[in-house]
């Protein structure tokens, strides 16, 4: 059955790919990006060109532009059966060394952009009783890293979304998925996509060359791990494709996809889970 999908982020990486690859297998894909008639005015013509695919202004830090893009998708198309949020930014470097500021930049588009586009899409899927939200968290969402700790943190706060909302939902017929994705070679990874990092260089020089070595160290172990285990990005917007197909309430909470974990991350997504159930009866039992 062809759907109405609603993507964020767009313009590069994981969202690209997914509306090239959803619109492909026959959906309408409605391609939400920032600076359509701006620095993303290429992105958004190659996209336009796509059968299938209507591209939209969205700022996913506006409250006005989250509001005005989904009007626009339901006006036109009456319906959002599926939102991905993907739009995100990445940000490496030590704690101390982030700003408030740049910390709250990184939360506006990872945690707050979510929760605009959660509640601009609702209204509409609770009416229809019929919904799908999926979004893009991490790999390691569940626990956390050196120098990616509030990355990790807003990607670990989508999780809680995702995880909390679901039973609020359930009896509207709208399902959540997270899909955690391990390291793949995208804008956002290799430099090209501009980040938000610590911006306190003074505190960077305190700390000095150890934690520096510790910093490259553990980017030379994912661009290494990228290689040897040929991380594509295809195979987030396949996986999207295959969560959209899915028959509506057989889907997962959690969808990992990371070829470098080797089944670590689903063995700790059960395992998280069972803990949790105990906890539960132990609350309401």
């Amino acid at each position: 059955m062809k759907k109405v999908i609603f993507i964020t982020g767009t313009s590069t990486g994981f969202g690209k790919l997914t509306a090239i690859t959803l619109a492909k297998a026959g959906h309408q894909v409605v391609a939400g990006m920032r600076g359509v008639n701006g620095k993303n005015a290429e992105a958004a013509q190659e996209l336009s060109s796509v059968p299938n695919i209507e591209v939209v202004e969205i700022d996913v830090t506006s409250d006005t532009s989250v509001k005005q893009a989904v009007d626009t998708v339901l006006e036109n198309y009456q319906r959002i059966d599926v939102l991905v949020n993907n739009a995100a930014v990445a940000g490496y470097g030590l704690l101390e060394a982030y700003s408030l500021d740049q910390i709250r930049n990184m939360f506006e588009v990872n945690f707050y952009g979510v929760l605009r586009t959660y509640q601009a899409v609702l209204p509409a899927m609770r009416k229809e009783r019929n919904g799908l939200i999926i979004n893009i968290t991490s790999g390691a969402s569940g626990h956390t890293l050196p120098f990616m700790v509030p990355y990790l943190a807003s990607k670990f706060a989508v999780e809680s979304i995702t995880e909390g909302i679901q039973e609020e939902l359930r009896d509207y017929g709208i399902e959540n998925v997270s899909i955690q994705p391990g390291v793949y070679p995208t804008e956002m990874n290799t430099g090209v996509k501009t980040g938000v990092h610590a911006d306190k260089a003074d505190i960077v020089a305190e700390y000095g060359e150890a934690a520096q070595q510790k910093f490259n160290a553990l980017g030379t172990a994912f661009y290494t791990k990228m290689s040897a285990y040929n991380m594509n990005p295809q195979t987030i917007a396949d996986g999207i494709l295959e969560l959209v197909n899915y028959e509506k309430g057989s889907r997962p909470l959690r969808f990992p996809l990371d070829a470098i974990a080797e089944g670590t991350d689903a063995e700790f997504i059960k395992m998280r889970a069972d803990i949790k159930e105990k906890w539960l009866a132990k609350y309401q039992g």
